[in-house]
């Protein structure tokens, strides 16, 4: 590109200009220094283009408008394009709620999804193609029918409450459930996925959960069916609400209206939560995993119950063995009682016995000794007094010292021998305190 060269000389200075009385220079001017300029911009270059091609300004901005256009219609033709149907482009504009303006602005395929950039670039290149300008200008009819729904499109479109209110009754993004045949040929999953995950759309309650697979966990599966018997939607149908007259004159009318379209808004949504009951009725009945979750239950029932009554026997079996032990040593145990006490009688019945024995023996030793008295008969009161204190004596000891009296006495006669056994045995009881001095007097 080349370079100008152009001088700036200093202004030159206004007539009747006076310097300051007191002014006084304390410097100098430096020296002038030369730069280079280039002209740049947008207007520079489309000067230059205007030049190089001998266009006039408004030759220039026709040909750059129809590149613009072209451009932006080569920029969006692989996301936001679709063939026009020859129908639609006939629509007439005052029936505009009948008609689908996803397809006027070219979004079938995004239709609830499509953004708000999408619909803006969608409506500008529907607007370019089909602005009543540029169809004048082509020596088209000067029909502004279609334009008028798209600009109609847009508006309800880009306003959220409008469009939430079409998409509810938007048909289009509905998906089919599969058929009984469709189903068995495979696939199950993924087929009632698309169903699912076009009504989730109205859920208010996001993330949808998934349908999953066969891999699916029985939790994941019961929260899947649990969200959608417990759908909460948003979807309303106001959209298609009869319109309601705007004069004030017939108010009458106008409530009649607004009632009837609530009534209808009502039973429709009615309907809407009926079909989305059995659409997911129809969806369990055909899930493999519930009767695969059901089968294991049942196995799981009947492997716990096996258990509680092999526990149970097994219970049965060790009580019926600790009874049958019980009772084998309480048997044995009443036994050995049984010996022991037989053995306890008989040897209670022989220390009777032997106590029997010695007394006799006590008794016949004082018999045969004369009732301790020395030569003579002796007297009865003798005889009593003498019994009397074996009796006493007898009374006074136990069986083993019963036993050692009759063995120190056995084999005595004489009456001195006799008394002097009997005398040794009454000083050791009045010793310990079993007798009183005195007691037995025929003893001592």
């Amino acid at each position: 590109m080349a370079t100008a060269h152009k001088s700036l000389p200093l202004p030159v200075l206004p007539a009747g200009w006076s310097a300051e009385k007191n002014f006084k220079a304390i410097g100098t001017l430096s020296a002038a220094t030369q730069r280079n300029i280039e002209p740049v911009g947008p207007h520079f270059l489309a000067h230059a283009r205007r030049k190089r091609h001998h266009r006039t300004f408004s030759e220039d901005e026709r040909i750059q408008a129809q590149e613009t256009v072209k451009k932006v219609e080569d920029d969006d033709s692989a996301e936001i394009s679709e063939p026009e149907d020859p129908l639609m482009l006939q629509r007439d504009a005052k029936d505009w709620k009948g008609q689908d303006h996803y397809a006027v602005l070219g979004l079938s395929k995004y239709r609830y999804r499509a953004t708000e950039d999408q619909i803006k670039r969608a409506h500008r290149k529907k607007v370019l193609r089909h602005h009543p300008d540029k169809k004048a200008a082509a020596g088209n009819t000067e029909d502004d029918s279609f334009f008028k729904c798209i600009q109609k499109a847009t508006e309800v479109l880009l306003d959220p409450v409008r469009r939430r209110q079409f998409d509810s009754v938007d048909e289009h993004a509905d998906v089919e459930p599969p058929s009984k045949k469709q189903a068995q040929k495979g696939g199950y999953f993924k087929l009632w996925s698309h169903v699912f995950a076009s009504e989730g759309r109205f859920s208010k309650n996001q993330p949808v959960p998934r349908l999953g697979d066969e891999k699916s966990s029985k939790e994941e599966v019961e929260h899947f069916y649990n969200f959608w018997y417990n759908f909460d939607s948003w979807r309303s149908f106001e959209y298609q609400d009869e319109d309601v007259p705007d004069d004030n004159e017939n108010r009458d009318q106008k409530r009649h209206v607004e009632r009837k379209n609530n009534n209808a808004r009502k039973k429709k949504k009615t309907e809407d939560t009926a079909r989305l009951r059995s659409l997911v009725d129809e969806c369990l009945a055909g899930d493999d995993r519930i009767k695969k979750f059901r089968t294991e239950e049942k196995a799981k029932k009947n492997k716990n119950k096996l258990e509680k009554e092999a526990m149970e026997k097994k219970a049965k079996e060790e009580a019926e063995k600790a009874k049958v032990e019980a009772d084998k040593v309480a048997k044995e145990k009443e036994e050995v009682e049984k010996v022991e006490k037989a053995e306890g009688k008989k040897a209670k019945e022989a220390a009777k016995n032997a106590a029997k024995k010695n007394k006799r023996v006590l008794k016949s030793s004082v018999k045969d000794a004369n009732y301790l008295q020395e030569g003579g008969d002796p007297s009865p009161a003798q005889i009593d007094g003498v019994l009397n204190d074996v009796d006493l004596v007898m009374g006074k000891i136990d069986n083993e010292e019963l036993a050692a009296l009759a063995a120190k006495l056995n084999g005595k006669k004489s009456p001195a021998e006799v008394k002097a056994a009997w005398a040794e045995e009454v000083s050791r009881l009045v010793d310990g305190g079993k007798l009183k001095e005195g007691e037995a007097k025929t003893m001592t």
